[in-house]
């Protein structure tokens, strides 16, 4: 199968990894949660592993690679104080400040 479109998710946290298994049919993630969250890749979709917190998911259909890579976003969306959780590897997260203490 010759890949023609690529979409990268970047995960940032302390902890959080992800492991593609049986030729790229199954992707596995640890995301903090008490349990690995386990997702089954579409039949025209593949997944990529690089050092642990880089996903490559690849195909020849973009709306099915594209859909995928969506699924996988949300199984742990960035937040806006840490900018921790999966982004798109050209995503950029504003991030808020947060609290401040009265004197």
């Amino acid at each position: 199968m010759e890949a023609k479109f690529f979409r990268f998710l970047k995960i940032v946290g302390v902890g959080f990894k992800a492991r593609a298994e049986s030729e790229g049919r199954l992707l596995y993630l640890k995301l903090g949660y008490s349990h690995e969250v386990e997702l089954t890749v579409p039949p025209a979709v593949r997944v990529f592993c690089f050092k642990n917190n880089v996903v490559c998911c690849t195909g020849i259909d973009k709306q099915r690679v594209h859909q995928f890579a969506a699924a996988v976003r949300s199984c742990k969306p960035p937040e806006v104080y840490k900018g921790k959780g999966i982004m798109y590897l050209d995503e950029v997260i504003k991030k808020k400040q947060g609290k401040t203490s009265k004197k």
